[in-house]
């Protein structure tokens, strides 16, 4: 009551330890810096009360005149030590705490880069580990400093001084909307254009504006495909088909096939009835062979066509994989048939060989049966 008593007199103000004060800056040094607070010596604010960051010297943050809200840490007759960072700390604490709860995204600067991630200054120290600053992987941070990054919090603990924020949930949180809104956009028939990303035994997936859709391996080509890298390879731009799209399973069904002419179109003019060609025994079943003349064209030849005798099963004259010469008796392509024959190769092929056997049997044989008597015939005579 008499110190109370005397500071009325004197014009000094009294403080307790927590109280929130507000003064200026008198003087700086490197290690703290001299406020007037209105109490009888001037506060005292160490480097360490500055920041929650690493503070070289007390002039890079203060300047003499500066305005500043304080906390009392320690009060005596002659010493009153105040805080900067612990009044900026209670604010942030509650300003964070409210964006923790909301999902709020928030910004700051790049601080430091230091071992494992990034240190940014939100009124306290926040942390930004390496694996929750991008969506893929960065190898060396060193150009991150000074940078704004959008944050949301990952953690938050008051109590242990512990804020943990994370970029990628704003960049995850981006590409899910970015993909809803294309899923929206992608319609069943509609031909875009896509980049392979990458190949699996079972096909391909392409990248559709920031969305994966599958071309399964059966709609790569008109023709069979073994493997897909036998088709397409990674990074390649491809026009697709949109066969299907699920947005709540988040799947695109494509086809690069569909977008292709078929086999079928580009035959057309180029094999005609009386055609010889090479084909390849794709399928034998009961009643004949199918035989694969152009990449995804497959004609019948049945098995009255196989041979000039009567057989039984294809098996016993062909077998699958093997490369035949046949002849085309029909082709319709509105209806997709070409019918072929080996047998009638086998016929000509005995009709020019009986040709040129008669071919030859007639030819002059250069002497005649009166030729080989003649000589005789005259010895009679004389």
């Amino acid at each position: 009551m008499v110190e109370e008593m005397n500071n009325e007199v004197t014009g000094m103000k009294s403080f307790e330890v927590g109280e929130v004060v507000t003064g200026k800056v008198t003087k700086v040094e490197d290690k703290q810096a001299f406020v007037d607070v209105g109490f009888k010596v001037d506060g005292i604010v160490p480097i360490s009360e500055l920041s929650s960051l690493h503070v070289e010297k007390v002039s890079d943050v203060l300047s003499v005149d500066d305005e500043l809200e304080l906390k009392v840490l320690k009060v005596e007759d002659d010493e009153l030590i105040l805080s900067k960072r612990a009044v900026q700390a209670e604010k942030a604490w509650e300003e964070l705490q409210a964006a923790f709860e909301s999902g709020k995204i928030i910004e700051a600067e790049v601080a430091e880069v230091v071992k494992g991630g990034l240190v940014v200054d939100l009124g306290v120290r926040g942390f930004i580990p390496a694996s929750l600053v991008e969506r893929h992987f960065v190898e060396d941070f060193s150009d991150y400093k000074g940078r704004t990054l959008r944050l949301q919090i990952a953690e938050l603990d008051q109590e242990n001084n512990k804020l943990i924020l994370s970029q990628r949930a704003v960049l995850d949180m981006e590409e899910e909307e970015k993909k809803k809104d294309v899923l929206q956009s992608l319609k069943a028939g509609d031909v875009v254009e896509g980049t392979v990303q990458r190949l699996t035994d079972f096909g391909a997936f392409v990248d559709v504006g920031g969305v994966d859709g599958l071309v399964h391996i059966s709609q790569l080509a008109h023709h069979r495909v073994e493997k897909p890298s036998d088709v397409v390879q990674e990074g390649d731009k491809v026009n697709v088909k949109i066969l299907s799209v699920d947005p709540d399973s988040e799947r695109i069904s494509l086809s690069i096939k569909e977008t292709l002419p078929g086999p079928w179109e580009q035959i057309a003019g180029q094999i005609k009835p009386g055609d010889v060609i090479e084909g390849t025994v794709r399928r034998l079943v009961t009643f004949g062979a199918f035989v694969e003349v152009a990449p995804g064209v497959e004609g019948l030849v049945h098995i009255s066509q196989i041979a000039n005798r009567h057989i039984g099963s294809p098996s016993e004259v062909l077998t699958e994989g093997e490369t035949v010469q046949v002849k085309v008796l029909d082709i319709n392509l509105e209806d997709k048939r070409i019918s072929l024959s080996i047998r009638e190769l086998l016929e000509d092929e005995g009709e020019n060989d009986y040709q040129s056997y008669e071919a030859k049997d007639d030819e002059p044989s250069g002497f005649s049966l009166g030729d080989m008597i003649g000589d005789q015939l005259k010895k009679y005579k004389n």
